[in-house]
């Protein structure tokens, strides 16, 4: 039996009921309300890039991702921002290993074929097969070890819209909260021409889903970080609320797949569509 966490609402629901009717809530096995984000650390962003569990988590994270469509999803948000042949500049922040987006490339390589590839992450573990892979697709890839907001630091002032990257994020900004969050998307409004980003759902069926990732032999760190991931996910237009109120920019925020949040910024100079899950 899955027994999830408990809200302080359900704990007052059950101090002001019937001895009966407390005893039920006190036991629920599942929680319904989920109004708040909660930001934790997770696991694997504080273990050593070679720690055997690392690496385990890795491996279960590339799964989730296949569970979870997060390639195709990818693929589908940037369609539309990548249907002329002229050279784009993308960035992926929090790439890891690489293999989600080397997926989502493999994938569109013919229908996008000047692509400038930075993969960005604090400890980035892209080996080079992984990279010598996207450069037989024909795509130029750096990988850049930097801290996103040193990234974001640089100056772009005197680049046209058209001339900024695509920033692309796959389960990276739910590792964010409060004034951090405000600051890192009014970044990316600042340095990019569209930001992509595939986020955590924070919704029952995904908390669910992340404390069944055991019948899937996913390690104890993927487990813990997976239940943490979704309550610090999103929903509704959470992410627009957060981003800067400037009229040059139309963005498409909601559920995308089983258990995902999609946000998709651009600025109209670009004149591309937004994508729809």
């Amino acid at each position: 039996m899955v027994r999830f966490w408990r809200s302080r609402e359900c704990d007052a629901a059950a101090e002001k009921s019937p001895p009966g009717e407390s005893a039920r809530l006190a036991h629920a096995d599942v929680v319904i309300v989920m109004p708040q984000r909660n930001v934790m650390p997770e696991l694997l962003d504080s273990l050593p890039v070679d720690d055997p569990l690392a690496t385990g988590s890795r491996a279960d994270l590339r799964r989730i991702n296949r569970l979870m469509g997060a390639a195709s999803l990818l693929a589908r948000a940037l369609d539309p921002l990548l249907r002329d042949t002229a050279p784009v500049e993308l960035v992926e922040l929090g790439a890891g290993d690489g293999q989600l987006l080397l997926r989502v490339a493999e994938s569109r390589a013919k229908h996008w074929p000047q692509i400038s590839l930075q993969l960005l992450d604090l400890q980035p573990v892209v080996s080079d097969i992984t990279l010598q892979r996207y450069r037989n697709l024909g795509w130029r890839c750096e990988v850049v070890r930097a801290d996103v907001f040193d990234w974001l630091a640089q100056d772009a002032v005197g680049r046209d819209a058209d001339s900024r990257p695509i920033v692309i994020a796959n389960l990276f900004l739910h590792h964010f909260d409060g004034e951090r969050l405000v600051d890192l998307l009014h970044g990316l409004a600042a340095r990019a021409r569209a930001v992509v980003c595939i986020e955590p759902r924070r919704s029952r069926g995904a908390l669910l889903g992340s404390h069944l990732l055991g019948a899937l032999g996913c390690n104890q760190v993927t487990r813990h970080d997976a239940v943490v991931s979704v309550r610090a996910g999103f929903r509704g237009s959470e992410l627009t609320a957060r981003w800067p109120q400037d009229e040059r920019w139309r963005i498409d925020e909601g559920d995308a797949g089983l258990f995902s949040h999609r946000f998709v910024a651009v600025r109209d100079e670009v004149r591309a569509p937004t994508a729809s899950a």
